[in-house]
C-alpha cells in the first residue's frame, strides 16, 4: 500500500500546483510583461488569505484545485484498495490521515506556486520553465514525509 499511495500522492499533489503556477503565468502573460506584475496584483508577497480567499481568478482556480483533492484521492484509494484484491487494510484512520496529509501538501504547494510565480516574473523570468520542476520536487518531499507521518500517527492509534 504504502508505494501505491506514495507515487499517487506525491503525483497529484505536483500535478495541481503544476497546473496553478500555469494559470498564474498565462494569466500574467496575458495581462503584463515580464519584470513587472500587472496593476491587479499587488506588488507584496502573497499571502494566504490573497491566494485562496479573495474573488480574483488564480485564487478562484487555487480554490477549485484544493476541492479536487479529497474526492480524487479518495478515488484513488479505492482504486489501490481493488487492485490490491482485499490484501490491504485501509482502516478509517488511515484514510483521514492521508487524506488530511493531501490536503496540507496541495495548500502548501498551491501557495508555495503563488509565491515562486510572483518571485520570478519580478525578475523576468518564465515561470513555466523555472517553477514547475521545484514545484514538483517540493512535492515529492513533502508527499513522502506526510505519508511517513500519516503511517506514524496511524500507528500510534
Amino acid at each position: 500500500v504504502c508505494v501505491c499511495v506514495c507515487v499517487i500522492l506525491a503525483g497529484v499533489a505536483g500535478n495541481l500546483a503544476a497546473i496553478q503556477a500555469s494559470r498564474m503565468s498565462t494569466y500574467l502573460h496575458y495581462w503584463s510583461v515580464p519584470g513587472a506584475l500587472p496593476p491587479k496584483m499587488s506588488a507584496g508577497c502573497p499571502g494566504p488569505c490573497a491566494t485562496f480567499c479573495s474573488s480574483d481568478v488564480n485564487s478562484k482556480s487555487a480554490r477549485v484545485l484544493v476541492s479536487l483533492v479529497v474526492p480524487g484521492h479518495l478515488l484513488f484509494l479505492y482504486t489501490v484498495q481493488l487492485l490490491q484484491g482485499g490484501h490491504a487494510a485501509m482502516t478509517s484512520a488511515f484514510i483521514i490521515c492521508y487524506l488530511s496529509a493531501a490536503l496540507l501538501q496541495v495548500a502548501i504547494l498551491i501557495y508555495t506556486a503563488g509565491l515562486m510565480v510572483h518571485w520570478l516574473w519580478r525578475r523576468g523570468l518564465d515561470p513555466d520553465n523555472y517553477s514547475i520542476p521545484y514545484l514538483t520536487a517540493l512535492g515529492d518531499l513533502l508527499g513522502t514525509g506526510f505519508l511517513a507521518l500519516s503511517f506514524r500517527l496511524v500507528m500510534m492509534f
